[in-house]
C-alpha cells in the first residue's frame, strides 16, 4: 500500500469519526428539545390545575392555601357554594337611590362536578396535584398576604423548583424564563410566568 491509500482510510475514517460524533451530539440537542417542550406543557397544565384549586379555595375560604395536604383534600372532595345576588332599588323622595344587595346561598356542588370535570381535566388526580410532571419533586407552593393600600390581601405562588430546562433559573432578568410559575408573593395575581 502507498501513503496516499494508507492517509485516504486513516482520514476516511476520521471523517466518519467526527460525523458519528457531530450527529450524536446535534441528536441529543434536539432530543432535550422535545423534552423540554413535552415535560413544560404536563408542568403548565399541572399548573392551570393547581390554579383552579386555588381559586376555588379562595372563594370558599377567603385565603389561598400553602399547604398541599389541604388544597389536595379540598380539591378531592371540596365543594363550591352556588349563590344567587339579588339587588333591591329604592327610589328616595330627593331623587337619590338606596341599593340593597340580597345574597341568597341556593346550593352547593362538589368541585369534581363543576370545575375538575372529566372533559375540562380528563386526568384529574388530587393525589398527584403536587407532584411536577417528569421530576420526583414537588411544586413549591406558599400563600400569604400583601398589603395594597390599606387593606390585606391574600396571595399565593406556586412554583417548579426542578425545571427540566437548564436555562430557566431564578437569576433570569426576564420573567418568563424564570422557572415557571403562576401566582405572585409580592403582587396580587394568579397569572402565570408562561402567559
Amino acid at each position: 500500500m502507498n501513503a496516499t491509500r494508507i492517509l485516504t482510510l486513516v482520514f476516511g475514517a476520521v471523517a466518519i469519526g467526527l460525523a458519528y460524533f457531530l450527529f450524536s451530539d446535534i441528536k441529543a440537542d434536539i432530543d432535550l428539545q422535545k423534552k423540554i417542550k413535552v415535560t413544560e406543557k404536563a408542568v403548565i397544565e399541572r399548573l392551570k390545575t393547581i390554579r383552579e384549586a386555588e381559586i376555588a379555595y379562595q372563594s370558599v375560604y377567603g385565603e389561598y392555601s400553602g399547604n398541599w395536604d389541604t388544597l389536595k383534600a379540598f380539591a378531592d372532595t371540596g365543594s363550591v357554594f352556588i349563590i344567587q345576588k339579588t339587588e333591591h332599588i329604592k327610589q328616595l323622595a330627593y331623587g337619590a337611590e338606596e341599593v340593597t344587595i340580597e345574597v341568597d346561598t341556593l346550593d352547593k356542588i362538589a368541585l369534581r362536578d363543576t370545575i375538575f370535570t372529566p372533559s375540562k381535566f380528563p386526568n384529574f388526580d388530587p393525589s398527584k396535584l403536587n407532584r411536577i410532571p417528569g421530576s420526583s419533586k414537588d411544586f413549591s407552593i406558599w400563600a400569604g398576604h400583601v398589603k395594597k393600600g390599606n387593606n390585606e390581601v391574600a396571595v399565593f405562588e406556586v412554583k417548579d423548583i426542578d425545571p427540566v430546562d437548564p436555562t430557566r433559573k431564578e437569576s433570569n432578568q426576564i420573567y418568563s424564563r424564570k422557572p415557571l410559575r403562576i401566582g405572585s408573593r409580592t403582587d396580587v395575581t394568579t397569572a402565570g410566568n408562561f402567559e
